[in-house]
């Protein structure tokens, strides 16, 4: 029996190549089907808007329900009301989601405005802080801070008929990339090895 081969960062970038090379139509059917998805997202953004608020609002649901089970097989467990109470907050929230899904849109718009503008302070904040230490990247960062506090101030001056088109907008647009991507990495990956 022969002994197993050391795993080095070689080994795995020819094995990772050769799987890419292997199975490229499969990442391109993927990619395909995420720019579509991404472009329809694009032209009807409130009904894709709609459709991830519903199925947002069907995921706490599901959790809830489960996190009920758990709770109540493990009774003894410590914690067992905070458990309680965790679950009974995902089944509420659910349900909200799910009954009432154009006022669960405008909320979910309310909460994606405000990591934009929470996350593009703490990116500026970080950037600056760091500039010393990330010398050549750190102008990059500013400008991801700033671009986030830009998408932030487009949401809030919009509101309140951005709602509508936001959520599936910016989701359209990672799905078209997405796809992009998988797309340019699975024609990349067609060719043989070199």
């Amino acid at each position: 029996m022969m002994p197993p081969t050391p795993v080095t960062g070689e080994n795995m970038s020819v094995s990772f190549r050769k799987s890419l090379h292997d199975h490229w139509s499969i990442f391109l059917s993927e990619g395909i089907v995420l720019v579509l998805l991404g472009l329809a997202a694009m032209i009807v953004p409130l009904f894709a808007g709609l459709a991830i608020t519903i199925f947002l609002g069907w995921l706490f649901l599901i959790a809830g329900i489960v996190g009920y089970i758990a709770t109540f097989r493990a009774r003894q467990a410590p914690g067992f009301w905070w458990s309680l109470l965790s679950a009974t907050v995902a089944v509420l929230a659910g349900l909200v989601l799910v009954a009432h899904p154009l006022q669960g849109l405008l909320t979910l718009t309310f909460v994606l405005a405000a990591y934009f503008l929470v996350d593009g302070v703490f990116v500026i904040v970080l950037a600056l802080s760091h500039r010393r230490d990330l010398s050549g990247k750190w102008e990059w960062m500013l400008v991801n801070g700033l671009v986030d506090l830009v998408l932030a101030a487009l949401i809030i001056g919009g509101m309140p008929g951005s709602f509508v088109w936001v959520l599936g907008l910016l989701v359209g647009i990672d799905l078209l990339f997405g796809g992009v991507s998988l797309i340019a990495m699975a024609l990349d990956a067609r060719q043989p090895a070199k």
